[in-house]
């Protein structure tokens, strides 16, 4: 049976703005696996969206979103079962899928800056994301790193939608190493960030953030906002990005050529 959040990780997701559960069975950890294998491998002849930064001076592959329309699969584990029940028990109301990526950090890949997920996700007030682990996260890998109690309120960001180099020190980092098939849930007011893969094994992890049942069924509107505003680039400068703040630690490029 899947482990289901208990009354006590509730509370310490409250006051911690995190909380790491294992729900899943060998079996479906992995099938989870050779699902997000087969989206890996999708080329660009699709709706979904593949992103690609520089690794040694090679384009490659390091995320993919928009995909659970075509992979029935993926699209079961976010939308039903014990992922679907943890995140309604947590933000405390029904929710709907908002969006969803698979980052893939491949060996030498680049890691992401500290942030909070609030200021990129229009539209919505009451929202929630986990990471689930494909592959084991470590230090060497770049596993996610949180702070603990200081989703309350967002912090002041510096002009790329981060917070500021001057601030990160101050703050309480830890790191959540993760086994495959772990899920880390976090607060869209949740510090955090992740180093780059200085190992030799990919890191791949699976992220859906879920809103609110009332505030409506906004999928298709986030992403077509997000298409027109990565179509648009950036204000200033030729940086290709692939997020809708500026986060990555990488070299984006627009596509594998």
């Amino acid at each position: 049976m899947p482990r289901e959040l208990t009354a006590g990780d509730i509370a310490g997701f409250a006051e911690r703005g995190w909380v790491l559960m294992r729900p899943f069975a060998r079996a479906e950890i992995e099938r989870l696996l050779e699902w997000v294998t087969e989206v890996q491998q999708w080329d660009d002849n699709g709706d979904w969206m593949n992103h690609y930064e520089l690794i040694s001076g090679s384009p490659r592959k390091c995320r993919t979103e928009y995909f659970t329309k075509f992979h029935a699969g993926l699209r079961g584990v976010l939308n039903s079962g014990v992922i679907r029940r943890a995140a309604e028990a947590l933000l405390g109301e029904p929710v709907v899928l908002y969006k969803e990526k698979i980052n893939y950090k491949l060996a030498g890949g680049a890691g992401w800056e500290a942030h909070q997920d609030a200021p990129a996700y229009p539209f919505i007030d009451a929202h929630i994301s986990c990471m689930i682990a494909v592959d084991p996260a470590s230090a060497a890998n770049g596993c996610l790193e949180v702070v603990s109690g200081m989703h309350h309120e967002l912090i002041p960001t510096d002009a790329r939608g981060c917070i500021p180099a001057s601030v990160v020190p101050t703050m309480a980092w830890e790191m959540v190493p993760m086994e495959a098939g772990d899920v880390l849930w976090f607060h869209s007011r949740t510090p955090h960030r992740s180093g780059d893969n200085s190992s030799s094994r990919d890191r791949r992890a699976m992220y859906p953030t879920y809103n609110a049942l009332r505030e409506g069924d906004l999928r298709e509107s986030y992403y077509a906002a997000r298409r027109d505003e990565l179509r648009r680039g950036p204000a200033t400068g030729d940086r290709v990005r692939i997020s809708l703040i500026d986060d990555f630690r990488g070299i984006p490029v627009a596509d594998a050529r």
